[in-house]
């Protein structure tokens, strides 16, 4: 599991570095995580949102090499599929948005409202993605500590979302809405009756 584990945490991490080499060329600036923004509450839960999912993967990291996880065989296999899945969410999600992707609110670009692809399903699933690497993680390498980091990051990826909502419906106005009212927070269509 250990080199599983490894494989896992590159292939994310190098969709999420490679994407922003990409549109760096395009002069994008991709991080916008706390960045060029006053100091109110979207820059310190962006500020510590940065900070939690950085501990995390060198936590992810440690945890990968520390004593085998004592949980059943049935959760580390859960787990890992559930990181692949994570993998591939978030890849999917980074092609979709192509250059409207950031991390972090980007309030000074110019960027569009993607709803097509796994959009259509999940109104955050680069977050999704991360989610499932962090529950999967936990469950294939398990330990204290990578369990309340994780937790923590997931919270932090929570309260960004709540802020990226109020930032689009502003930016976007009844586009958001529309959207808003079809597609789940993290997975699935809402039915209208």
């Amino acid at each position: 599991m250990n080199i599983l584990g490894i494989i896992i945490l590159i292939i994310f991490y190098s969709i999420y570095l490679g994407k922003m080499i990409l549109q760096k060329k395009k002069g994008i600036q991709t991080d916008q995580m706390a960045k060029n923004k006053q100091k109110n509450r979207v820059f310190y839960i962006e500020l510590i949102l940065k900070i939690a999912t950085y501990t995390v993967v060198l936590i992810e990291i440690i945890s990968i090499f520390m004593t085998p996880s004592q949980l059943p065989q049935v959760f580390i296999i859960s787990g890992a599929i559930l990181c692949i899945t994570g993998d591939i969410i978030f890849a999917a999600a980074v092609f979709t948005m192509q250059d409207s992707w950031r991390a972090g609110i980007a309030e000074n670009d110019k960027t569009q409202i993607i709803t097509n692809g796994i959009y259509k399903f999940s109104r955050n699933p680069a977050f999704l993605g991360f989610n499932c690497v962090y529950i999967g993680f936990v469950l294939m390498f398990f330990n204290v500590p990578l369990l309340l980091f994780s937790i923590f990051a997931i919270t932090m990826l929570h309260l960004q979302i709540l802020q990226e909502e109020q930032y689009l419906a502003k930016t976007f106005g009844e586009t958001y809405i529309n959207y808003k009212n079809k597609v789940c927070r993290y997975f699935g269509r809402k039915n209208k009756f």
